[in-house]
């Protein structure tokens, strides 16, 4: 008599069984996606963060979870005081397995933002598993204080938790732990440019995209806002610096007493701390996360062997004169431009002015923006690029849309450009951009996801019929084409560097 083995029922297309316990996500036509995924359980104030508690039924993953706690902003609806917050999604394509797999660290000014991106594009166009990452922002993921271990650090250390959660659980959603790309712009990249030289990073990714970093950007007085001092971007702190700042911030919340500071700022109500949130936006070095300073961890090698994706956008800083002078009521007239220069400048401000004249120039406005793009961010990124190009692939761009869709609120009278942040919309394509774009703007799109998720699978941006993409030469990405470009031209480094 013959014996019938019983089939084992097939895995439902909605389930996915981690090591940290089963989740049902959401299956569409192209792809599936598991969402508030816990990679950590609910973070202590100030503490690194802690494993989650695994699971063994079904847990829903079909809505995200909370976003960390911020005050959001006009134009992006993401205000938050919820502290348990540490989660991640994952977009997959349907079916398959050993993606590459891309990491997304946001940015928003390490203030605000989460894991709200949608990666379907990238999904389903570059046939590869896509992460987005809550982590603790501002005040709650870079306050310090003396003798609290991990100053400065909480929001890299919620970073590495995830990156160690994709390590040991992404196989099951298709992707290959052995091939994670960690991306991010602007304030994300500085994140990603931090974990390259971050001992407990190593190994946890193969490749890396900075987007826009500020990691070694030296910020003249005046150039983010009016009246804001000189220096180092906010992107770094020392971990003496980031504690003293924290001992005094305390005592002006009424928490002076060094024996209980720490216990009564936690006691007090998320909300209490928004007004701290750009104080604390800074990454500390000089402690166990980060031994070394940036620059100098750059320039003596000290960074992970991968091979890197960095870029910037060709209009970089008239994001910031555009909100933060012109939106702001404080526009740059001929009269004030000079001004400006001698304040960041000094004695050096004639020589600038001849270079970048009004004359020029559609407006004052752009003037400004286009001193600052050329000193802060061009300069800024092409030391990175040279630094990290003595060791590691490279392969460098500038985003040149300069009719790139806006979804900032910038005065209508302000050609944007090529603005800070206008490439994202091109990898992350949400509705606005879909119904905004031309033609021509999503055939960019679709070449830079192309781009994008080649060099996420084979450490080389390469995908049939694009142009071929050598090493260390900057791609100029337009919608009237892609080529190469002589960045340090455009940008005027020979007079900057002259200039001293």
């Amino acid at each position: 008599m013959a014996t019938a083995c019983a089939t084992p029922e097939p895995e439902p297309a909605d389930v996915a069984r981690p090591q940290a316990g089963p989740v049902r996500g959401v299956v569409t036509e192209h792809q599936r996606q598991f969402l508030g995924i816990p990679y950590a359980a609910k973070p202590a104030r100030w503490e690194p963060p802690r494993p989650a508690e695994p699971w063994t039924e079904p847990r829903d993953a079909t809505k995200p979870g909370s976003l960390c706690p911020q005050e959001g902003t006009e134009y992006a609806k993401t205000s938050s005081t919820n502290e348990d917050c540490l989660f991640l999604n994952i977009t997959t394509p349907k079916t398959g397995e050993g993606k590459p797999v891309l990491v997304w660290i946001h940015g928003d000014g390490v203030v605000g933002g989460g894991s709200l991106f949608d990666p379907s594009a990238l999904v389903r166009t570059g046939d590869a598993v896509v992460v987005t990452v809550n982590y603790r922002l501002g005040v709650f993921g870079a306050f310090g204080y003396p003798g609290l271990v991990g100053s400065g650090t909480f929001g890299l250390q919620d970073q590495q938790a995830a990156l160690r959660w994709v390590r040991d659980n992404i196989a099951a959603f298709g992707g290959d732990p052995g091939n994670v790309t960690l991306m991010g712009e602007s304030y994300g990249a500085q994140a990603v440019s931090a974990h390259l030289i971050a001992p407990a990073s190593a190994g946890l990714f193969h490749r890396a995209v900075l987007q826009s970093p500020m990691t070694l950007l030296d910020m003249p007085a005046g150039a983010l806002m009016p009246g804001l001092e000189a220096g180092p971007w906010l992107a770094w702190r020392s971990t003496e610096e980031v504690t003293g700042v924290g001992a005094a911030m305390a005592a002006q919340a009424g928490c002076a007493d060094p024996a209980t500071a720490l216990d009564c700022l936690r006691a007090l109500p998320a909300e209490q701390l928004f007004p701290l949130m750009r104080v604390f936006q800074a990454v500390a070095y000089g402690n166990d996360v980060l031994p070394d300073a940036p620059d100098a961890a750059y320039e003596q090698g000290k960074f992970h062997q991968v091979p890197v994706l960095l870029g910037t956008t060709r209009d970089e800083h008239r994001t910031f004169v555009g909100l933060f002078y012109e939106l702001a009521g404080q526009p740059v007239t001929a009269e004030s431009y000079p001004g400006l220069l001698r304040n960041a400048f000094g004695d050096k401000a004639d020589r600038i002015a001849a270079e970048y004249p009004l004359s020029a120039f559609p407006s004052p406005g752009i003037a400004w923006a286009d001193v600052l793009t050329d000193h802060l961010w061009a300069r800024g990124t092409d030391r990175l690029a040279n630094l990290i190009a003595a060791r590691n692939p490279l392969y460098t761009y500038e985003f040149a849309d300069r009719e790139a869709p806006s979804y900032l609120p910038f005065p209508d009278t302000f050609p944007t450009g090529a603005y800070h942040a206008a490439e994202v919309p091109y990898l992350f394509r949400d509705a606005g951009f879909e119904r905004d774009a031309k033609p021509p703007q999503k055939e960019l799109s679709e070449a830079m996801i192309r781009y994008w998720t080649g060099f996420a699978r084979t450490g080389v941006p390469a995908a049939d019929g694009l142009p071929a993409w050598p090493p260390r030469e900057v791609l100029s990405l337009a919608p009237d084409g892609i080529r190469p470009v002589d960045f340090a031209a455009e940008h005027r480094l020979g007079f900057w560097a002259a200039l001293g």
